[in-house]
């Protein structure tokens, strides 16, 4: 496991290549260019602030709306990420069949790849998100953005791991990227971004929000940032045992499929 991780290291100029090479196709001739990334969040924070955010106000409290408008664009920023992750990491070995099969480069580069990637989108909607803040929020930047940074490390490699693992079951099996999609969509009704956990426990299904990982991750990027408030220490616990079991996972999976996958593409 130590080698492989030494040996996507030893490549960082390629993979790096890579990821700014689908962030240029992805975006040449486009006018916004990549702020198209920051449409997405914004726009969907827009229409469930006009819908939902008199559900979620507190009614003592004439500006409730601003504080729902910060944390709903915060969580739909994570969530995006871990999302688009996984679902564009089932593909990472099928996208990239020609170099896998022309030079035997580390597997974990691929999924990376497209962790890389997203990982820029993340950054851009949060630095809109401290606008915000500072704009609809408090007059200054929650002194608390610190802790942000460690949370979207363990972000990261958590999505590495889940990208790794959904890419070779995507290899083996095709219909795994479509299970994907249609259980992410519905595991986001079951995610508190649009809602407060509340309505999840008044419904006796405070479960959902303790095991959920995705949630978890939401509250140690949001909570810092838009409350200022440092998460108690048991979720970056229960963030890193995931983040741990996800890398260790990944990796062990490349340890075992690295050299049938070949195969199977």
């Amino acid at each position: 496991m130590i080698d492989h991780m030494k040996a996507v290291w030893t490549f960082r100029y390629f993979w790096l290549s890579l990821v700014k090479m689908d962030l240029v196709t992805r975006y040449r001739r486009s006018v916004l260019g990549i702020g198209w990334s920051m449409l997405h969040p914004l726009a969907m924070t827009t229409v469930l602030c006009v819908v939902f955010s008199h559900f979620n106000a507190d009614p003592t409290k004439p500006d409730a709306w601003r504080l729902y408008a910060q944390r709903t664009l915060a969580g739909l920023a994570v969530w995006e990420f871990l999302r688009n992750t996984l679902v564009l990491g089932c593909k990472s070995f099928l996208q990239n069949e020609a170099y896998i099969r022309l030079s035997p480069l580390p597997y974990g580069i691929y999924p990376l790849r497209t962790v890389m990637g997203n990982s820029i989108h993340l950054l851009i909607t949060l630095t809109v998100l401290v606008i915000l803040v500072a704009v609809l929020g408090t007059v200054y930047v929650q002194p608390t953005i610190w802790a942000v940074f460690p949370a979207i490390i363990l972000a990261m490699l958590f999505g590495w791991g889940i990208a790794t693992i959904a890419a070779f079951a995507t290899t083996y099996f095709h219909d795994v990227s479509h299970l994907i999609e249609v259980a992410a969509q519905a595991f986001f009704f079951l995610t508190p971004i649009m809602y407060e956990p509340k309505l999840l426990i008044d419904q006796q299904l405070g479960w959902l929000v303790t095991v959920n990982p995705v949630y978890v991750f939401i509250e140690i990027i949001r909570e810092p940032l838009v409350s200022g408030i440092i998460p108690d220490w048991d979720r970056y616990a229960y963030a890193g045992g995931m983040t741990a079991s996800s890398v260790a996972l990944g990796l062990g999976t490349i340890a075992w499929l690295q050299k049938r996958v070949i195969f199977q593409l």
